[in-house]
């Protein structure tokens, strides 16, 4: 069976950046921006406040995870936080380890959190299909992952970066997994916990060279042209037809990056008669030519 979120995290190509553990105590707070990358966190004992992209903050507890497929505002302080603006109080404890505040009150959090990078040629149209934060309680079996994130990135053994691209995959899967259909924000997520548009979406990724039209994905699905239509876009935020497109593009990137194949096959195998109509497709999509897109990566 075809598994669209599996696919779509692994065309991200998430990469490992930055992992640390932190502690903190008294009044503190951490300010980002500008990041524009993904971020997690997972915490281990205590509670603090997170505030991401200039939403509500989130009071965050032992055993809460949060992801946030691109983050690009992040606030992080505790319950009584000090003014904004004032410098944070950071000491590098040993690698990898960090306390923040006053370094002699009490422990008040003890926090694993984390950067990635999406290195997938079309990350900014696949992270807009997931949601914008995730936030799981109870995800015990996601701080364990983190954990062993954590451990990997300190430990400077041999094959880690292949390790960490791994356990990242399965982090961001298992993330988005658990939150299931309790994501607000349209997008795949929405899509795949309808159970009404669920076999539409799989058979647009089982059968990404097949003939595809509005009407044969309504029909998959029980329900009528316009009925599927209007609740396709609802749910995922973009037209069916749009959809499709996008996922044969950046199928098609893919392919051509790793120089997967002769240009008509890749034509072919994103569902195009000839390389012609692929070229003038992909250059109106993408705004040059395949070969062109090619010899850039």
């Amino acid at each position: 069976m075809s598994d669209p979120l599996a696919e779509i995290v692994s065309l991200l190509k998430p990469a490992p950046s930055i992992a640390k553990l932190v502690t903190a105590g008294g009044t503190w707070l951490v300010e980002r921006r500008d990041l524009g990358s993904p971020f997690y966190c997972a915490i281990v004992e205590g509670h603090c406040l997170l505030t991401i992209n200039d939403r509500v903050p989130i009071r965050l507890a032992e055993g809460d995870f949060v992801l946030v497929p691109q983050i690009h505002t992040l606030t992080m302080s505790s319950l009584m936080p000090p003014p904004r603006g004032t410098l944070p109080q950071r000491l590098e404890t040993s690698p990898g380890v960090f306390r923040l505040g006053n370094p002699e009150a009490a422990a008040e959090v003890t926090a694993m959190v984390g950067h990635c990078t999406f290195t997938g040629n079309d990350k900014q149209l696949l992270s807009s299909l997931l949601p914008g934060i995730v936030h799981v309680q109870d995800g015990s079996s996601l701080t364990d992952l983190v954990r062993m994130i954590h451990a990997e990135t300190v430990s400077m053994l041999a094959a880690r970066d292949m390790i960490l691209t791994r356990l990242l995959e399965v982090l961001f899967i298992a993330a988005l997994r658990s939150a299931g259909n309790t994501t607000t924000s349209p997008g795949l997520l929405r899509g795949l916990a309808d159970s009404r548009l669920a076999p539409a979406l799989r058979r647009i990724h089982r059968d990404p060279a097949g003939e595809v039209s509005v009407e044969m994905l309504a029909e998959a699905t029980g329900m009528s042209r316009s009925a599927f239509f209007d609740r396709f876009r609802q749910q995922m935020g973009v037209r069916p037809m749009e959809y499709v497109t996008n996922w044969r593009m950046a199928l098609a990137k893919d392919m051509l990056r790793r120089r997967e194949a002769p240009l008509v096959e890749i034509a072919a195998r994103v569902g195009y008669a000839s390389a012609s109509a692929f070229n003038v497709a992909f250059a109106r999509y993408v705004g040059m030519t395949p070969g062109a897109f090619a010899r850039s990566c």
